[in-house]
């Protein structure tokens, strides 16, 4: 409880947490549609396009005011993703090719940019390095504002191009039959997602911010099939992945927040992965386990009825190895199905026999023959 009350009377961790909360929902919702729009190497692209953006804004104006720093970010990484949708575009390349061709150019540039600023006399108050790994708790009051200011310009452009956008995801060429300009719609919502990354630099990092972006709507995707929802969840579990691990960093020492807050968000996908209805790991094997169940009580309830029409009533029992001659070796869970039905009762034994019940139900099956 002390780590609870701590998040509500300890500033600097209150900052830092508002702050995890604030990349985690903006990366989460907008992240959502990169995931199922099988863009999710555009963050990881995006992010390590942003940083020779950075360092230009700092070697320009001379200013480390996280807005200034911020806008070159942004205009970097959306220089960098149309360059990839040119390129894919106009040429042969393919877009992972395209993808890699970007973040690794980009990426050079602002590492040989960064070494030129730490020539500088002024190196040591420039502060980007804390771009290029991230440096949460190093984050303050303006920094917060300023990522929930373009966070909320971020999410309300997209409540207000929600149709529009939910048409570009799932069907881009009807929405063009429509009239809908396709091509700037792509280029806008690229944007969003690209202020959705910009917005959590400072936070993770260029190195981490792809994770962000891609792991609450991955784990959101498991849980539903409607885009509404998907968002709104992805949006959550991204607020729990900042808020969690920026509690759990503040507990043990020399832990960095951004890492942590990346492994909370991985904690959140794997739980997903596992226990998801319908499409988890745990409840496909449940279901399977079900469906191998009827099928083998299905089966053994057939059996059991030709193997008691061989003799004077069909109340006659025969053994369980009898019966798993013909019914298959996992008999044993069949059989149980029946008696859990109704339809067979264990007499002697391992001698099981149908129920009056168990015997009309296969009439039924075989279509009243007998």
């Amino acid at each position: 409880m002390s780590i609870v009350r701590d998040l509500f009377t300890d500033h600097t961790l209150r900052t830092v947490a508002l702050g995890a909360a604030t990349l985690g929902i903006v990366a989460g919702a907008l992240g959502s549609f990169a995931v199922l729009r099988r863009q999710s190497l555009l963050g990881d692209a995006t992010s390590h396009a942003a940083l020779p953006g950075i360092a230009l804004a700092f070697l320009v104006s001379g200013s480390k005011a996280p807005l200034t720093l911020v806008l070159g970010a942004a205009v970097a990484g959306w220089i960098g993703t149309l360059l990839v949708m040119a390129v894919v575009r106009t040429t042969r390349v393919k877009y992972d090719s395209a993808l890699g061709i970007v973040l690794s150019v980009f990426f050079g540039v602002g590492l040989v940019l960064l070494t030129i600023i730490q020539k500088r006399a002024d190196a040591a108050q420039a502060g980007l390095d804390r771009f290029l790994f991230g440096q949460a708790a190093s984050l303050l009051e303006r920094d917060l504002i300023t990522m929930a200011a373009l966070g909320g310009i971020a999410l309300a452009a997209t409540v207000l191009l929600w149709k529009e956008f939910k048409l570009l995801t799932f069907d881009p060429d009807f929405g063009a039959s429509l009239g809908f300009a396709v091509r700037r719609l792509d280029v806008l919502l690229t944007a969003l997602l690209v202020i959705a990354i910009v917005v959590g630099l400072q936070t993770v990092g260029v190195v981490l911010m792809s994770a962000m972006v891609v792991a609450p709507g991955a784990a959101a995707r498991q849980w539903t099939d409607r885009l509404g929802v998907m968002v709104v969840l992805a949006a959550a579990f991204g607020a729990l992945a900042g808020v969690s691990g920026a509690l759990v960093s503040s507990e043990a020492s020399r832990m960095p927040t951004g890492p942590t807050i990346v492994l909370a968000a991985g904690v959140v996908v794997i739980v997903s992965l596992f226990l998801a209805p319908r499409r988890g790991l745990v409840w496909r094997w449940l279901a399977d386990y079900r469906n191998r169940r009827r099928l083998g009580a299905g089966v053994a309830l057939v059996d059991l009825y030709r193997l008691a029409e061989q003799h004077d009533t069909l109340r006659h029992a025969h053994e369980e190895a009898a019966i798993a001659a013909t019914a298959g070796a996992r008999v044993r869970h069949g059989l149980e199905e029946l008696a859990e039905r109704g339809w067979a009762e264990r007499v002697d034994g391992d001698a099981w026999a149908l129920t009056p019940a168990g015997r009309a139900e296969a009439e039924r099956r075989l279509g009243g023959t007998g």
